[in-house]
């Protein structure tokens, strides 16, 4: 997997001051995607053991609340096992941050497995996934953590112990 960024601080996708990992390689190709270089599973750069623990040391402040997982497309095949890597380290090192994950699929997709053959381990391991892709026609620039009305904020544990889905109150991470 190649990403195109780390950023270690972020305060525009999650709660609280976060790490964000953007992923290359997207297949959704949404119309004015915010960040269409992304598409492109080749850009960027090789990401590896020294990514993890480069990220994993941003994350060790107390004042980080969690990490995020944007791109590109951290569910396609392709990327899945290096971000179930990752998303597996920063558990056993961190478990007290969240994970946040944004997405084009759809939660029922990825809990039932049909987006490659690691996403509803990654998807167990998440705190809450933003689904859906983003639809231009149904901008909002008042949604905050989406850009679109469409696109879900998702309490993961909650939705798979209940079958079904339990939506992020603004306020309750």
């Amino acid at each position: 997997m190649n990403y195109a960024d780390i950023k270690r601080v972020d305060v525009a996708n999650g709660p609280g001051v976060r790490v964000s990992l953007f992923v290359s390689g997207c297949t959704h190709h949404c119309v004015e995607c915010f960040n269409p270089e992304t598409w492109d599973f080749n850009f960027g750069v090789p990401f590896g053991e020294e990514q993890i623990q480069e990220i994993l040391g941003y994350l060790r402040p107390a004042h980080i609340k969690g990490l995020s997982l944007l791109g590109g497309e951290p569910f396609e095949p392709e990327n899945q096992q290096a971000v179930l890597e990752l998303v597996k380290r920063v558990r056993e090192e961190l478990p007290e941050k969240d994970i946040w994950c944004y997405t084009g699929y759809l939660f029922e997709q990825l809990s039932v497995g049909q987006v490659g053959s690691h996403s509803r381990a990654l998807l167990e391991r998440l705190d809450v996934l933003v689904d859906g892709p983003f639809v231009l026609a149904r901008k909002n620039l008042g949604l905050r953590f989406r850009g679109s009305d469409n696109q879900r904020i998702i309490e993961v544990k909650e939705s798979l112990d209940s079958g079904a889905i339990v939506l992020w109150e603004d306020g309750q991470n």
